[in-house]
């Protein structure tokens, strides 16, 4: 099965997005922990790329080019191979991060983002868990980690309230696949409810028989 979590910047998705795969791990599941930009060597040069730098180091669209071609090389060397392998795949961020920030936010570039998509990934998670938190608390959390990873965080709070907007937007277009966690809580209830819905989530992916193969 594929996870992936979202959110703003500071909501703390890297945080439960590791502690999920601690505890699937401790469940007895084969678990691969992966993040975007990112997840394999070629995509993880990408990510200097574009998370470092001054704020307009480079436009809408270039990004959208760069975090296209790391997608693709992270879908092709790690997260196929592992769910072929039967594994469970849990990633910090997808596509969704692609339609927020390069789609909406930065450069009103969804038509774009989604022919991209269509055209060079073709696969969404089974499963999403969207960090909710308000914007100002995430931001705050974001800077006050004073990494050299800051470049969307430059962009102020503006930015991460049309994020947040958009990522609430986004669950409503796709509630098969997104399931909204409100990130104001204590981190271990948040855990343990990302928890309980991934494991009935598991259960129910695991149950259902694969496809009948069409004759050729």
């Amino acid at each position: 099965m594929f996870i992936s979590f979202e959110g703003i910047d500071g909501s703390g998705k890297s945080t439960q997005a590791r502690a999920l795969a601690h505890a699937l791990r401790e469940d007895g599941h084969d678990v691969v922990s992966t993040r975007e930009p990112g997840g394999s060597d070629g995509a993880e040069e990408i990510r200097a790329l574009v998370l470092q730098g001054d704020p307009e180091r480079w436009s809408a669209e270039t990004e959208l080019l760069l975090f296209t071609a790391a997608r693709r090389d992270h879908l092709e060397r790690l997260i196929t191979p592992a769910l072929a392998r039967g594994q469970t795949v849990i990633c910090d961020r997808f596509a969704d991060s692609t339609r927020m920030y390069q789609g909406l936010s930065r450069g009103d570039l969804r038509t774009k983002v989604d022919a991209l998509h269509e055209m060079m990934i073709g696969r969404e998670p089974d499963l999403t868990f969207l960090i909710d938190i308000d914007p100002g608390l995430g931001l705050a959390r974001a800077k006050g980690r004073n990494g050299t990873e800051e470049r969307f965080e430059d962009f102020g709070i503006t930015l991460q309230q049309a994020m947040r907007a958009g990522f609430l937007a986004l669950a409503g277009d796709f509630p098969h696949r997104i399931q909204v966690i409100d990130g104001a809580r204590a981190p271990e209830q948040i855990a343990a409810d990302i928890l309980a819905r991934a494991r009935l989530a598991l259960a129910r992916h695991n149950s259902t028989p694969p496809p009948a193969e069409v004759p050729t």
